[in-house]
């Protein structure tokens, strides 16, 4: 895996879980930042789903012409061996202050 950037989106494999946590195959936006991302075997993400209720932790954005919410409050470190394809980037604008607020 090469160079890892926060705002990018990759698919993720989310598996095995427990419980509620979000499941499967799916796109993640890596929020962890770029001195994190270069120094460590792992990066935090947010899963992305286009289902699931809105909620004011979960900023609604259309993803490579798809409608979309990036799960915030299911957000998790994983090792970069989960990360598949490069699907794109989202901009910081759209998710950063919300992830803040969150974790104020």
């Amino acid at each position: 895996m090469g160079l890892v950037k926060r705002g990018e989106v990759y698919w993720v494999n989310l598996d095995p879980t427990i419980g509620t946590e979000i499941k499967k195959i799916r796109p993640g936006l890596i929020v962890s930042p770029d001195d994190m991302n270069v120094a460590l075997p792992r990066v935090i993400i947010a899963p992305l789903t286009s289902k699931g209720q809105p909620l004011g932790s979960r900023p609604e954005l259309v993803f490579n012409d798809k409608p979309g919410k990036i799960l915030l409050d299911q957000i998790r470190s994983v090792d970069k061996r989960r990360l598949g394809a490069k699907l794109g980037e989202i901009d910081i604008q759209v998710w950063h202050a919300t992830l803040l607020e969150m974790l104020s």
